[in-house]
C-alpha cells in the first residue's frame, strides 16, 4: 500500500509515516460527508459555535504537544512553534464570534404585502487543501467558517504535516463534532486531483503554489463550483525618508527570516529611500549577523532549517545567480556553522546592489534572502513594488499617514500595512490580486465564499 513519510528537516529522519488513502476509503469519506451535511446545516448556528468553542479550547490545551511536531515535521524553531497554537486560537475564535452577524438573513426595507429577505445558504462539502508552511493558520481561515456556515469539510494537509489534519480533526470530534462533519485524508496528488472533481465537493480552498492553483482550476473547470486560491507572493516593503529608521529595520528584517522565510507573505523585497538607505543597510546587516541558525529543536535557535534540502539550494541558487550579476552578499555564510550544502540549513543573506533583472527581486523566494534597492522618491518605489506577478501584501513604513494612506491606494496588492508587515488580523479579508490567488478567506467577508445566496419573495397579499 501506497505510503507518505515526513522527513524531518532538523535531522533527515523520518518522523511520521502514514498510509494515503485507497481508492474505497475516499469514496466512503465523501460519501459520509454528504450525507452528514444534509443535517449538519440544519443544525442550529447556536450549536455549530458552542461545538467549535469547545474544539478550540481542546486544541489549545494541547498546545505544547502540537508545538513540538510542528518543530519537528516543518523546522519552525521550538521557540516560536507555539505562536501558531496561539494564532489559531485567536482566528478560531474571532470567526466563532462574528458567525451570528456574518450569516445572519439579509433583511431588505419593508414592502407591502411581501416578506423579502436573502438567506446564506452552505455550499456542501468542502475540500480544504493545507500547505506545511503554517498548517493549522492556514486551513483553520477555510475550515472553521465553512464549518459554522453549515458545510462539511475534507482536510487534506501537506505529506510534510500530515499530523496537523489529524490533531484538528481529533480536537473536534472531542468537541461533540458528529461523525462525517470534519473529515482527514492522507491523499497523493492524483487522488487530490480526482477528489476535486467528485461531483459532491462543491468548495476547494487551497493554500500552495501558483502551479498547484492551477491544478486546482484545471480540475475544477467545467464544474461550476467555487474556488479559494491563496498563492504566492514577493511581498515589498518600503521605506519612506521620514520612517522611523530603527522600527523599519527591526520590522521588515523579523518579516523576511521569520520562520526561515517561508511564508507567503513575508518581506522578499525592501526598496529604501535614498537618504535612509546606507543607515538601513547598516543596521540591517548587524540584525540579521544576531540570529542563530541551528536545529530547530534547541531551545536558542532563532533561524531553523528549510523543509528541505532541495529548498536551501533553490534559495542558495538565487543568490549565487544575483551576484554573478553584480548584487553585493553581505554575509558570510561562514559565520554560521550549520549552513552546508546538501541539508536544509542556510545561513540568513542580506543582498544590496540589486535590480529587477535578478530572479531573487522578482521570483518567490520561500526562504531566508531579502534584497535592499535604493529609491529616490514615491513614484519609483510604487513603481517598483507593483512591478510583479504577485500581490498578497505591501508594507509602507512612514510618519505621514496621509502621504502613506494615498500611496497604498495605488499599490497592487490584497493587504497594504503601515509600520508593521507579516501579519494576519482576522477582522480584515485574507485576499491577493493578481498570481496571488483570488477569493477571500478571515472576516465576515470570508463567509461569503463558503455560502451562496438564496433568496425568499413571498406575496402575502392576494
Amino acid at each position: 500500500m501506497a505510503s507518505l513519510k515526513c522527513i524531518s528537516p532538523i535531522d533527515g529522519s523520518v518522523y511520521v509515516e502514514r498510509e494515503l488513502a485507497t481508492a474505497h476509503e475516499i469514496e466512503a469519506a465523501l460519501a459520509q460527508a454528504d450525507k452528514a451535511q444534509l443535517h449538519w446545516k440544519q443544525t442550529p448556528l447556536s450549536e455549530r459555535i458552542a461545538i467549535a468553542r469547545k474544539a478550540i479550547d481542546i486544541f489549545s490545551a494541547k498546545e505544547g504537544l502540537l508545538a513540538q511536531e510542528l518543530c519537528w515535521m516543518m523546522g519552525r524553531p521550538i521557540r516560536y512553534a507555539a505562536g501558531e497554537i496561539k494564532g489559531f486560537v485567536e482566528r478560531a475564535s474571532y470567526m466563532a464570534d462574528i458567525a451570528e452577524q456574518a450569516l445572519a438573513d439579509i433583511q431588505l426595507p419593508d414592502k407591502a404585502g411581501f416578506i423579502r429577505f436573502i438567506r446564506r445558504e452552505p455550499l456542501g462539502v468542502a475540500l480544504v487543501i493545507a500547505p506545511w508552511n503554517y498548517p493549522y493558520l492556514t486551513s483553520v481561515n477555510a475550515v472553521l467558517p465553512a464549518l459554522l456556515a453549515g458545510n462539511t469539510v475534507l482536510l487534506k494537509h501537506s505529506a510534510q504535516t500530515p499530523l496537523c489534519s489529524e490533531r484538528m480533526v481529533a480536537a473536534f470530534h472531542e468537541a461533540g463534532l458528529p461523525k462525517g462533519v470534519f473529515q482527514y485524508l492522507h491523499l497523493s496528488h492524483a487522488d487530490t486531483e480526482k477528489l476535486i472533481q467528485a461531483p459532491a465537493v462543491q468548495h476547494v480552498a487551497f493554500t500552495g503554489s501558483v502551479p498547484g492553483g492551477k491544478m486546482v482550476e484545471r480540475a475544477a473547470a467545467g464544474r461550476f463550483i467555487s474556488t479559494g486560491l491563496e498563492l504566492g507572493g514577493k511581498d515589498p516593503a518600503y521605506v519612506r525618508a521620514d520612517a522611523d529608521l530603527s522600527h523599519a529595520v527591526e520590522t521588515t528584517i523579523d518579516g523576511a527570516f521569520f520562520n526561515s522565510g517561508q511564508s507567503c507573505c513575508a518581506i522578499e523585497r525592501i526598496y529604501v529611500h535614498e537618504s535612509l538607505y546606507e543607515d538601513f543597510v547598516k543596521q540591517a546587516v548587524a540584525l540579521v549577523k544576531t540570529y542563530k541558525l541551528g536545529r530547530s529543536d534547541d531551545p536558542e535557535t532563532t533561524l531553523g532549517p528549510l523543509v528541505k534540502p532541495q529548498a536551501a539550494d533553490f534559495v542558495r541558487g538565487q543568490i549565487e545567480e544575483a551576484t554573478r550579476q553584480g548584487a553585493t552578499a553581505h554575509i558570510d555564510p561562514a559565520d554560521f556553522a550549520m549552513d552546508k550544502r546538501g541539508t536544509a540549513y542556510l545561513a540568513p543573506q542580506l543582498l544590496t546592489d540589486v535590480d529587477h533583472r535578478m530572479r531573487v527581486m522578482t521570483e518567490e523566494s520561500f526562504g531566508p534572502v531579502v534584497g535592499v534597492q535604493k529609491v529616490k522618491d514615491d513614484e519609483e518605489a510604487l513603481a517598483l513594488m507593483n512591478d510583479s506577478e504577485f500581490g498578497l501584501t505591501a508594507a509602507i513604513f512612514s510618519r505621514d499617514i496621509d502621504g502613506a494612506m494615498a500611496l497604498a491606494d495605488q499599490v497592487q496588492a490584497g493587504t497594504v500595512f503601515l509600520n508593521r508587515c507579516d501579519y494576519l488580523d482576522p477582522a480584515l479579508a485574507w485576499t491577493g490580486v493578481k498570481n496571488s490567488g483570488r477569493g477571500c478567506t478571515l472576516s465576515s467577508v470570508g463567509f461569503e465564499h463558503l455560502t451562496r445566496a438564496k433568496s425568499f419573495h413571498f406575496k402575502t397579499e392576494l
